[in-house]
């Protein structure tokens, strides 16, 4: 009866460990794409010839980006370790800072006169500067986490 304890614990330990990889990994994936597609998105409205239509298209990718990274922030805060789940938490708050400065420019470009606007992509581009640490953050929390650093 003890080895099956100690194997059943084993087994829980395995399954966590794969679900709290699988958390990590899809967070770091979906955090790279939402970044991928402000980055796009900001190239439509610093492009003066873009159309409405485009930047509609890519306003509704951004969003849908930053539902997929909320998701898989959440599912880290849920199952994974609390110091990944931390980082993870301040990694979303910098994402966040990015996400409505692009929110705003969107609706800035949108505005009849387009008011305000050029003073936009300085502000993505410290937003998304910013960033980078707390990206960083995570990856070093999730790499000591999985104990991949041997």
């Amino acid at each position: 009866m003890l080895g099956q304890g100690r194997q059943q614990r084993a087994e829980h330990a395995r399954w966590r460990d794969e679900v709290r990889r699988d958390a990590y990994t899809t967070c770091i994936s979906a955090s790279k794409q939402l970044s991928a597609a402000w980055w796009k998105m900001a190239d439509l409205l610093a492009d003066d010839s873009s159309s409405a239509e485009e930047r509609q298209a890519g306003f509704v990718r951004a969003h849908d980006a930053w539902t997929e990274f909320s998701g898989s922030v959440a599912a880290v805060a849920v199952v994974g370790q609390r110091s990944v789940a931390d980082a993870a938490d301040a990694f979303r708050q910098a994402l966040y800072e990015m996400d409505m400065v692009g929110l705003a420019w969107y609706e800035a470009a949108r505005a009849p006169g387009h008011a305000g606007v050029d003073e936009f992509n300085a502000r993505f581009v410290s937003a998304a500067t910013a960033k980078r640490q707390p990206d960083k953050n995570f990856q070093i929390a999730t790499r000591a986490a999985l104990n991949t650093e041997t």
